[in-house]
């Protein structure tokens, strides 16, 4: 009995500590509720009861008494209350061998036991007070719940205590440990003032907020899975609450299906799409440069020649942004795409078969989007081949670099840079870096020569995390006024496909008043005729690319009947000469410029 309780004792710990390693791991929290540090204490109590039997039974010889007396000096053994001398009578039975090792288990033991326990209590009282203090303070304010404490929580949050000093802003899900950029990240939220409960965002304890106060909610956790089930459950628990907001980051199609079916009662529900946010924001924001950057081609117009590198989701997302973001009158658009899978270009064509069409593709035809998309799959960014595609692209205006990596993507960008100007070229290159850090550092850098290489970083999380970008967003206001001129607010904001197609046409608005596109800066009846014919014209083109790039192709029939979302089949994706007069009607409705939006452009 002495050897197998001493065996089983040790080996309950060892499986302990692989339960509890194991336990830490992302995979269990998605599939159990037993939080670590409650198999630590089962184990180690299991090992404290499983050693104390045979010293009890050398000294009873009854299993009642036996049982009971160990369970009693375990819990002693937890709380600290348990002394060696408890059990020096029933070691003096112990077989000499293993005498020493009982004693230095035990030594072990007992000493590991009650550290525990206080541990534990600990993180409980902490838990218990910010439970407190949310309760008894907080409720009654405008709240910020993050579903997790990460580098982009912790940026958001940032930017909205700025703003509202006076909201209380609450990390769930919280877990103090070793590392050093977790303890920077716990120091930053106590600075913040925020409130930070270990539990999960589901299960803390935010129901008693003030129904008259709003709170928003947000599944912003690395894990866009864990993200998706947490928006769910909170739309079930919180669907009756008023003044209540949730913002869902994730990039995943399932997210948008899932999402857009589910009855989300009064709650205010967002997808926030990091990828698509930040393409957008770009075009929107600094999108002239693409136009202002074009050359002038020998038949008068002015030529669009873009490099992409990297097909991942940034990459991809761009190549189907510019397709219609570049169709502006008096200009050609040409796309060169670069991605070291060989399947690359199998794999857009199957995302926007008739974007890649031979039909559309480097044709041009009145009334039609014009554009002309290369992609080079199977191509290594450090090797010569790339180099040598890169060459035979003797006029490129414009280069996006996301790799998925912010060292690649900053050596590649350097590299870019030297390639075009021993092409005696300068085009605009920007480059996707995560790091706000990595970004300010590498703001204006120069060779040793004093050169600027001329380079613009964008993604950080510190400027895409902000009230402005996820909240208040310029973009989307201006996206919800183009939508209003034909639909309601709540479908807005309810169907991905009238968000993302408002948003496309507002940015590509924004752009034909920046190049001067004559009427584009009017509202529909202060257009002449010649105006509202080539504004029509335009956006019809703008619209088909758009559409295309979402993977639409043509219904086969002009008949409104043949459309079918579900197949991705539209009636109208025809040239601008085959419309009905009533289609023709919407693309100038659309495509001309609010009234309010007039004042404010003109004022």
């Amino acid at each position: 009995m002495w050897n197998g309780c001493l065996g089983g004792s040790i080996a309950c710990m060892l499986l302990t500590v692989i339960l509890f390693l194991i336990a830490r791991g992302e995979t269990w929290k998605e599939k159990a509720s037993i939080r670590p540090i409650y198999i630590l204490l089962g184990g180690v109590a299991l090992a404290n009861f499983l050693v104390l039997l045979p010293v009890h039974w050398s000294v009873t010889g009854n299993m009642g008494s036996t049982f009971f007396l160990s369970a009693f000096n375990t819990i002693q053994a937890m709380g600290a209350g348990c002394e060696f001398g408890v059990i020096e009578p029933g070691l003096e039975n112990c077989p000499k061998e293993l005498l020493v090792g009982y004693q230095v288990w035990f030594a072990f033991l007992f000493t590991l036991a009650p550290a525990l326990t206080f541990g534990f209590v600990l993180s409980f009282f902490k838990g218990f007070c910010a439970g407190l203090r949310y309760c008894t303070v907080c409720f009654r304010k405008e709240t910020y719940v993050f579903s997790e404490l990460n580098d982009r929580s912790l940026a958001l949050a940032s930017d909205l205590r700025k703003n509202h000093p006076k909201a209380a802003i609450v990390f769930t899900d919280v877990f103090e440990e070793n590392e050093e950029s977790s303890f920077e990240m716990m120091e930053e939220a106590r600075k913040l003032g925020a409130i930070s409960f270990k539990k999960d965002i589901l299960v803390a304890p935010v129901g008693f907020h003030a129904k008259a106060k709003p709170i928003s909610f947000f599944a912003i956790g690395q894990n866009e899975s864990e993200n998706l089930n947490q928006a769910i459950k909170l739309i079930e628990r919180y669907r009756n609450r008023s003044n209540t907001h949730l913002y869902v980051f994730s990039a995943k199609v399932e997210s948008e299906l899932l999402l857009t079916a589910v009855d989300k009662g009064q709650i205010k529900v967002r997808r926030v799409n990091e990828v698509q946010s930040l393409v957008s924001r770009t075009l929107y924001e600094e999108g002239k440069d693409l136009f202002k950057s074009a050359r002038k081609a020998p038949d008068g117009t002015k030529k669009i020649s873009a490099v992409v590198v990297g097909m991942g989701r940034h990459g991809t997302e761009m190549v189907k942004a510019l397709s219609w973001f570049g169709q502006m009158d008096g200009y050609s658009l040409e796309i060169h795409a670069f991605d070291k899978d060989p399947l690359a270009e199998e794999r857009f064509v199957a995302l926007a078969p008739e974007l890649m069409s031979p039909k559309y593709n480097g044709v041009t035809l009145p009334g039609e989007a014009q554009y002309k998309i290369t992609v080079h799959p199977g191509v290594d960014v450090a090797t010569s081949s790339f180099v040598k595609a890169i060459e035979a692209i003797s006029d490129a205006t414009y280069a996006f670099i996301s790799l998925g990596n912010d060292d690649v993507n900053i050596q590649t960008a350097v590299n870019l840079r030297t390639y075009f100007e021993r092409m005696k070229i300068h085009p605009v290159i920007r480059a996707v870096v995560n790091h706000s850090e990595q970004k300010k550092a590498l703001a204006g850098i120069q060779n040793f020569r004093g050169q600027p290489y001329d380079l613009t970083f964008i993604g950080d999380v510190e400027t895409s995390c902000t009230e402005k970008v996820i909240i208040d967003s310029e973009l989307e206001q201006d996206a919800l006024e183009r939508h209003l001129k034909w639909g309601k607010e709540e479908e807005f904001w309810t169907y991905e496909y009238n968000y993302r197609s408002s948003v496309a046409s507002a940015i590509h608005l924004r752009a034909r008043i920046a190049c001067g596109i004559a009427g584009a800066d009017k509202p529909e009846s202060d257009m002449t005729p010649q105006e509202k014919e080539a504004i029509e014209t335009l956006e019809h083109r703008r619209w088909n690319a758009y559409m295309r790039a979402e993977g639409y192709v043509f219904s086969g029939s002009k008949e409104k009947s043949s459309r079918n979302d579900l197949g991705k089949m539209h009636h109208d994706l025809v040239d601008y000469a085959a419309l009905s007069e009533e289609e023709k009607r919407k693309d100038s409705k659309v495509g001309s410029v609010a009234e309010k939006t007039a004042e404010i452009i003109h004022d």
